[in-house]
């Protein structure tokens, strides 16, 4: 493999940075022993799930359950502060599998909660994390450390994306038999082909892997469960089978114009730039170039965001970004006050490279495609833009996104690219398990569980919530695994 491009290398200056003193003393200052009902007064909360650093059960956001960062994150921010690196990468690893990935892909949603954020600047939790994982590293004690007992019990996982992974890592530890199968040649599900190498580098995530191998998880790549091998197979030959496949379906624009050519998914046109990346460094031409074309995404979010920073890789002519929603303000506004999530305007690196390059942000607000323009030969031309007004349904309260008649523009376009989010579980491999689908075409589970109606087989992952964070799926992979194991021994020691 080609050495990726594009993001640091860490190094001892990179540990020591991760951590900066000045940002973690604050840590120390404002995070004082409270009451339990001072605690409940003050609520900081992790907003990945809602629960308050201070388990006071506060819920924010509709979520109700811990999440793998937020329960020790006071404990190994300060144990850190003190020096005490290798405790810290302890009590980080009791509830993350991977803070490799975290660290880097994570929108460090704990962070918003951070009690600090309420004087100033938040503790710097990702920083601190990346910092302890890589210190691990570099110190060797992040090091295979193969189960010492085996149960004799054989489970298959079919999805080696963050909630696969963390599944087959926890019920690997635990001493069962575990194998991992993914359809394509290479491990880590959308963490491989769904995020560029300049957010995560895929040695990262081949490093980790590698470390599963030696502990004994089996990994099969290039196989795809419910057509190169049957449901019926892995339901004979395995004791448990838990599907965490993702939410692979994804959200079409379905307007006139929309067969003309040149206009591709999100997904499909980073994959194919990561997957060529990774064989030829771009040398063998197999992706989706968007060199000298003028660039539409549709779409905002991480997805939209990363497709516009590839594109300006590539060497986009121009690059334009199509958001439905109004532009979030610049800073918070008074019905939006800490701890809750902070609905402000952000701008991320792809966005940032846009405006460096082409001198203005890419992005146009409240704004979709009403139809693609071609050419005599089928190729996209253009498209036409039309401006929303948000307006809210009387009977139901809900607010919906309108087309503001008169206000249709003419854009040139000549490579579309939609990120427009997924919308659930693909119905093969659902069939293929006669798992039943939920309205949202997510994987149907009993409620507040993992297990299927179908015997011996559950679900974890954004194929049973939809598509959300990397820390969800890891927290959903480690609460399935708890689940299998206590299917099969009639109890469990495992950590949720």
């Amino acid at each position: 493999m080609g050495k990726p491009t594009g993001f640091m290398e860490y190094d001892r200056k990179t540990a020591e940075a991760a951590a900066p003193k000045e940002r973690i003393k604050n840590y120390n200052e404002f995070h004082t022993p409270l009451s339990q009902e001072e605690q409940r007064r003050q609520g900081a909360r992790c907003m990945a799930c809602g629960v308050p650093f201070c388990q006071s059960g506060m819920d924010i956001m509709g979520m109700t359950s811990g999440c793998p960062l937020h329960n020790l994150v006071p404990e190994w921010n300060d144990l850190i502060y003190t020096g005490n690196w290798r405790q810290a990468y302890s009590r980080l690893k009791k509830t993350n599998n991977f803070p490799e990935f975290t660290a880097r892909v994570c929108p460090a949603l704990c962070e918003a909660a951070c009690t600090c954020s309420h004087y100033g600047d938040a503790v710097s939790v990702k920083e601190n994390e990346f910092g302890i994982i890589e210190n691990a590293y570099e110190q060797g004690y992040a090091r295979a450390n193969p189960p010492k007992v085996r149960t004799g019990k054989k489970v298959a996982v079919v999805g080696s994306g963050p909630a696969g992974l963390a599944a087959a890592d926890q019920l690997n530890k635990r001493g069962h038999m575990v194998t991992v199968y993914e359809r394509d040649d290479r491990l880590g599900g959308l963490l491989m082909y769904g995020i560029p190498n300049m957010k995560l580098e895929k040695h990262i995530i081949e490093r980790k892997i590698n470390i599963m191998k030696e502990e004994g998880v089996e990994f099969v790549t290039g196989v795809n469960v419910g057509k190169d091998v049957k449901a019926s197979k892995l339901l004979k030959e395995y004791d448990r089978v838990i599907l965490a496949c993702g939410a692979k379906n994804p959200r079409d624009i379905k307007v006139p114009g929309r067969d003309a050519k040149n206009i591709y998914f999100a997904v499909d046109f980073l994959a194919a730039t990561t997957r060529s990346l990774l064989d030829s460094e771009l040398k063998d031409n197999k992706y989706i170039s968007a060199r000298g074309k003028k660039v539409v995404v549709i779409g905002g979010g991480d997805t939209g965001n990363d497709c516009v920073g590839t594109a300006i890789r590539h060497g986009a002519a121009s690059v334009v970004q199509l958001e439905m929603m109004p532009k979030a303000p610049d800073e918070r506004s008074e019905n939006n006050p800490w701890p809750q999530w902070p609905k402000v305007c952000k701008t991320d690196y792809g966005q940032q490279e846009a405006i460096a390059v082409f001198g203005s942000d890419p992005r146009i607000y409240q704004t979709t495609v009403k139809e693609f323009l071609k050419d005599k030969n089928g190729n996209l031309c253009g498209l036409t833009a039309v401006k929303l007004e948000s307006k809210k349904d009387e009977k139901t309260g809900r607010i919906s996104m309108a087309e503001v008649p008169g206000t249709e523009r003419k854009m040139d376009a000549d490579l579309v690219l939609i990120a427009a989010g997924f919308l659930g579980a693909e119905h093969y491999i659902a069939d293929a398990f006669r798992v039943p689908l939920d309205e949202r075409t997510n994987v149907q589970t009993e409620q507040g569980r993992y297990h299927t109606s179908v015997k011996n087989v559950f679900a974890a992952g954004d194929m049973r919530r939809g598509q959300s964070l990397v820390v969800w799926a890891i927290r959903e992979g480690r609460e399935a695994a708890r689940e299998v194991d206590f299917s099969l021994m009639g109890y469990t020691n495992l950590e949720a």
